[in-house]
């Protein structure tokens, strides 16, 4: 059948030059310098090759991740989390949009769910960020979520390296949404912000401890139109909330703030709340006593998820994993012999 030709609106020469650059050999040197120099195309490329779980693209990755290392560490790493609906796409777009116009170089990490039935994700933080996504100084990727936990893609850690030697110093990674992993978010920023509704029976859910305890803000978006009346009283009952927590390592006192997103109303309120988080942290030594526990934590994590790679990659726990799991199934064994059983093979 006949293709669908591309649309009049496509620009031929450029059409060919991505096509082009995308069937050229991946130079690593090359890459690293277009990074470096600020390249988007480039700083895409090197988060598709330390995203790839392809055998051959890893060794690549690491070469990439040492060369971009030392340019590395030089940002302000903020968490952004929020049930769903919250507004948080709408919300770092205005966000942005502020502080590309302060001078800043904003790259937002935006990470989708992925269906547990398909795999599949929408990607379409690009969709709704419309107006952000064709500023110069900012740079948004998607990705997916996979089976990561948290709602975090499993090689963000690594794209915020690339970002960060890119030049772009404000690093926002939004979330999924609430869930019960959100300490994989807070493992690798350095200000975690949750946004809020007000009215929508959400008041109870922010006062659970988890989430409450790891917030640095809370901010209550949509606070606009009818809205106005709810979200002042919502966030008086979270600041009331947030007094009865013991006080942070950091010796900061969260803060609740109302902002309307689609209005523009409240986020530098916002911003100069990050700022003077960023003084008081940086003064005390937290900042820098908390990027350490975080790379101490994430060792932890990358020895952990090679350890289980690498046990479920031998030929003899694969052969005997599909042996235990028919017993299992004919109820000749239990999950946990069965698993004594496989850790055997290795020890």
């Amino acid at each position: 059948m006949e293709g669908i030709s591309p649309p009049s609106s496509s620009n031929p020469i450029v059409v060919k030059k991505i096509q082009e650059s995308r069937r050229k050999p991946l130079f690593i040197k090359e890459l690293i310098k277009s990074i470096l120099e600020g390249n988007h195309t480039a700083l895409s490329r090197g988060i598709t090759l330390v995203e790839s779980t392809a055998t051959k693209h890893q060794q690549q990755a690491k070469e990439l991740i040492q060369g971009c290392l030392p340019h590395a560490n030089n940002s302000i790493r903020i968490g952004i989390t929020g049930v769903p609906g919250v507004g948080k796409s709408t919300f770092i777009e205005s966000f942005g949009t502020l502080l590309t116009q302060k001078g800043k170089k904003v790259a937002v990490l935006a990470v989708d769910p992925s269906s547990t039935l398909s795999k599949g994700s929408i990607l379409g933080d690009k969709t709704r960020m419309e107006e952000l996504v064709k500023n110069p100084n900012a740079f948004i990727r998607p990705s997916a979520s996979g089976e990561s936990l948290g709602g975090v893609a499993r090689k963000t850690r690594e794209a915020i390296i690339l970002c960060e030697a890119a030049g772009f110093d404000i690093i926002i990674i939004e979330t999924v949404g609430v869930g019960q992993s959100e300490t994989t978010v807070h493992s690798m920023t350095d200000f975690f912000l949750l946004l809020k509704l007000a009215g929508a029976g959400d008041e109870l859910q922010g006062i659970k401890r988890g989430i409450m305890e790891m917030a640095d803000a809370i901010v209550i978006n949509k606070a606009d139109g009818d809205n106005v009346k709810a979200a002042k009283l919502a966030k008086t009952e979270f600041n009331r909330a947030l007094h009865l927590y013991p006080e942070k390592e950091s010796g900061w006192t969260p803060k609740t703030l109302t902002c309307s997103s689609i209005n523009n109303e409240g986020i530098e309120d916002v911003w100069n709340l990050i700022e003077e988080y960023s003084t008081t942290v940086k003064k005390n030594n937290y900042f820098q006593e908390k990027r350490n526990e975080q790379n101490k934590f994430w060792l932890m994590q990358t020895i952990e998820s090679a350890l289980k790679a690498n046990f479920y990659h031998q030929a003899k726990v694969k052969k005997e994993l599909e042996k235990q799991l028919q017993l299992l199934q004919a109820h000749k064994t239990t999950p946990f012999e069965a698993a004594e059983v496989l850790l055997k093979i290795t020890s």
